[in-house]
Order: structure tokens, then sequence, then C-alpha cells
């Protein structure tokens, strides 16, 4: 493999404390050197002048829907992960809710075969807690730790059964793998469309109160503390879910959580005129809502970003709101939404941010040394112009769907380069392999 320079670029690497402008050598797939050594090592490497550009670690993203096998439709492990290489990420970790679902050593064989040949990013799959995730019986843990599942979640279909979740946590502290959960109260949420509130009232719409999620969130803390497993509360979104997240860390439960930038961005307003591409679940909250999930990025109590990237066809999302699914893209917009709402109006430093994109969700998942630029570790990198303005356009997108609500709106932060493994994958708007 040839060695790669990276060069006058701004190295931003969290994990690690570097914050310079230096030089970079990637070789052999790994991180090599810096500095001045990296510049006198390079010999005939090829080189990439990243004068005014940020140098970080790739970003990780720990919930990513592919939707395949099943609804090749909407998007593939080919399309997804270029739409993945096109905002900046290096690793995605694909959830199993695909049709059949991924709840079986042979699905897992599936998903990584297909990455293998189609994939241009690293592909980590995750795989079902119950099988067909119907939540009445329990996957085969151990099998599929073996056979490559990072993880293990329902995603898309809450687990209400107590007893379920109690046994999948138990699997969970023996594998040492988290279980991975969509807090939602079944009952309570049916038939909702968007959050319970002023905006879902003045639309006379059915709406999905916050204590749907807040209620399977306590329980998971209180059952995470009760076999001493690992839960990662998904998409956390309203802010009394982050009390009992609080709470479970203060007493050293094993709790993580991640949240979305679409809420840390944006209010169920964004329903106001019925875009069915801002109905998401779990649903966009109110203001009070977004402004504790800032809060809470800022103290620590959110591990992790993570995009839910949910593409659907134009087709479902064209149906009335009620009808429409849940779901919008976000890999190709994520860091951009991020840096544009959150870091240039001063609310959050960019250090985090990119913190929460790379280091934070590998340990979440175990994945160290990915999500830092330390020597030796996977040469996985992105470069990104801060300054440069683009607006998102249907057109733009290489994901197979288009749901998205950032369409039409003007993005500052681009990215210019994503690397994976040392091989430059995409580059100036383009996937280059």
């Amino acid at each position: 493999m040839n060695a790669l320079l990276i060069k006058n670029g701004r190295l931003l690497d969290p994990a690690s404390g570097r914050d310079e402008t230096t030089s970079i050598l990637l070789q052999d797939g790994r991180v090599a050197c810096f500095g001045a050594e990296a510049d006198s090592q390079a010999g005939d490497a090829d080189v990439i002048d990243a004068k005014g550009l940020l140098v970080a670690p790739g970003f990780i993203d720990i919930h990513t829907h592919l939707r395949e096998p099943g609804r090749e439709d909407k998007e593939t492990i080919y399309t997804g992960t270029r739409a993945a290489a096109a905002g900046g990420y290096t690793t995605v970790c694909p959830i199993p809710n695909t049709d059949p679902v991924i709840d079986t050593q042979t699905g897992l064989k599936f998903v990584l075969s297909r990455a293998e040949s189609d994939a241009v990013v690293n592909v980590m799959p995750f795989a079902a807690v119950t099988r067909g995730q119907k939540g009445e019986e329990i996957v085969e843990f151990g099998d599929l730790v073996y056979y490559g599942a990072r993880g293990f979640t329902d995603d898309g279909h809450p687990i209400m059964n107590s007893e379920i979740m109690r046994r999948a946590l138990e699997y969970s502290a023996m594998f040492d793998v988290p279980i991975l959960d969509h807090c939602e109260d079944a009952a309570l949420a049916d038939g909702g469309s968007m959050h319970e509130g002023h905006v879902s009232t003045k639309l006379g719409l059915k709406g999905i109160p916050a204590v749907a999620e807040s209620l399977q969130v306590a329980r998971d803390v209180e059952l995470a503390a009760f076999t001493g497993g690992h839960i990662h509360i998904m998409h956390v979104s309203k802010e009394v879910s982050l009390h009992h997240v609080r709470a479970g860390k203060a007493r050293g439960v094993k709790v993580t959580c991640e949240v979305t930038p679409h809420h840390l961005t944006l209010t169920d307003d964004e329903l106001a005129d019925f875009n069915t591409c801002a109905k998401v679940n779990p649903c966009l909250g109110a203001s009070d809502d977004r402004e504790a999930l800032i809060e809470a990025l800022l103290n620590g109590t959110i591990d992790c970003i993570a995009t839910d990237h949910a593409p659907h066809t134009d087709i479902e999302k064209d149906q009335p709101i009620t009808d429409a699914p849940f779901g919008m893209i976000g890999l190709e917009t994520a860091f951009a939404v991020l840096y544009t709402e959150l870091v240039l109006p001063g609310r959050v430093p960019l250090e985090l941010i990119i913190e929460k994109m790379t280091s934070a969700p590998a340990k979440v998942l175990h994945f160290e040394p990915r999500g830092t630029l330390a020597p030796g570790a996977p040469a996985d990198v992105v470069l990104i112009d801060l300054d440069r303005k683009w607006e998102v356009t249907r057109d733009g997108f290489l994901s197979k769907s288009k749901n998205s609500p950032y369409v039409g709106r003007q993005l500052q932060g681009g990215i210019e380069a994503t690397i994976v493994g040392g091989r430059v994958v995409y580059r100036d708007g383009r996937i280059v392999v």
C-alpha cells in the first residue's frame, strides 16, 4: 500500500489532545508519524496539501440504516457507504431491521460479504436482540458475537417485554457488547405522528408524549443496574429522558446514549407545514427539549452523536403525514448541520463536536483505537473546509433516498476528502474508488 502524506493542515484530534498545523504520514493502513518526522520519512508517498483544511479522525456513525437486504429501493450497502464517505464517515454500523431481519449468522455473513465487495467505508454490523425483532425470543448471542455482531438492537421495534430486556442485558454483560434500545412505550405512542405539544394541537395531529420515551429509558437504566449489562439509549430526544440517564451514570450504571444532529438543531415547528421529511421517531421535540439536549452534550450526559440515517422513497414520504413513515437521511449533512447551527453561533466548541463523532462513539462500542489519529491507529481521516458554504440539494445526495428536511438550506463546512485505511475514497465531491 502506498504511503500518504497530508501536510499543512490543522490537525484536530481530541482523543490525543492534538490541535496544531502539522504533517501526518499514513502508511500501511495506519497512522505512522507527525511533523518533521512525517516529512522526512515520506519518501515517494502521495501528497495531499491540506492548507486551510481541518484534518480530523474519520467520523463513526453507530446508527445507520442501510436497508439491505430487502429494501434496496431505499438504500443499499453500495449507495449508503458512498453517502457516508461524502459526509466524512469512515465507519458505519448498520441497523438490523432489514427484510429479513439480521438475527442469524447467515444474515451477518451476508452483510459482511456485501460490505467487502460493495462498501467504501468500514461496516460494523449489529444483530437483532430478538428473532424477527418481534420481542418474544432472544437470539443466539454467542453465535452472533462470534460471527461479527458489534452490538444488539431491535431499533424500530421497542422491546416492551422487561423480562426479554433483562435477559438481553445479562448476555450483554457476558459478552461485553451493548444492547442499543429504541426507547418507546408502544401503547403511549400508538397512532402518533409527532411530539405531543402546542404544535400537534394546533395541527390537529395525534401526538406522542415525551413520557413514552422516558418511561422506557428509566426501565432500561434500572435493568442495566440490576444485571450489570451495558444499555445504550438510541436517539435520546426529550429533556425528561436525560434525567434518568444522568442519574444512572451518577450511580455507576453502564448506560450510554446518543443524540442525532436533527434533534440538536430542529424542533417540532418543522412540521407546521406538514413536512413529512421532518417526521422522525423519536419525534422532534419542543425548543426546551432541544436546549436540554445541547446542554447534555456539553456536560457529558450524552456520549456521542449518531445520524439515525433513515432513507425512504419519495412515494412513501409523499403520503399524508399520518401515513408517511418516520425517518430522514443524515449522513451527508451531519457535520455541516452541526457546524452551522451549533459551532458557528458559539453554542458548542468544534473540538467537542469532533470528539462526539469520533473517539466517543468508538469508546461506546469498544472500537478503539478507531476514532483517533494517534500513531498506530487505523488511517481513517477526514479533511474539512470549514469556510466552504454550500446549499443542500436533492441532486447533490449520493444516498439513494432524498428525504431530508435540510434541502434548500445554506450550510457551512464541506467535506473535502475522506480516507479509509490510508486510501482516499472521496475527494472533491466524488467517490474516487
